[in-house]
């Protein structure tokens, strides 16, 4: 359990970092943008590499390398890849009503918590 869960922090830190110099990358790059493309790099790539991962370790017989790479490094890199796989899963069972519900439920539950957070937060720092 300690070794997985040192895996898994070992995996974030580095998803961390790599998702703040790909951030830097494009500002570097392109200059100060109001468009969020870094973000829309890491949810891409995310997605990319955990749907190319989970293929890699079934077929391989790589799990073990799961909590490091798809929980860690991806996690903190993207929590998009985890929500993309989840919706993909759910739609290759056949349970394509739960996917969209899974889908919509996510993103605008997802944005309604934000304006909560930012509601409450102006609310009591003002």
């Amino acid at each position: 359990m300690l070794g997985t869960l040192l895996s898994i922090a070992c995996g974030g830190a580095l998803g961390a970092v790599a998702r703040h110099l790909t951030g830097l990358g494009f500002l570097r790059l392109l200059g100060p943008t109001t468009f969020p493309l870094g973000i829309i790099t890491v949810n891409v790539l995310g997605s990319f590499l955990i749907g190319f991962f989970v293929v890699l370790a079934a077929q391989r017989g790589l799990p073990h390398l799961s909590p490091f790479f798809a929980v860690g490094f991806l996690g903190a890199f993207t929590t998009f890849s985890a929500f993309s796989l989840e919706a993909v899963l759910l739609y290759q069972r056949g349970d394509v009503v739960a996917s969209i519900i899974y889908v919509t439920a996510s993103v605008v539950l997802s944005i309604l918590g934000l304006l909560a957070g930012l509601a409450l937060a102006r609310a009591l720092l003002s």
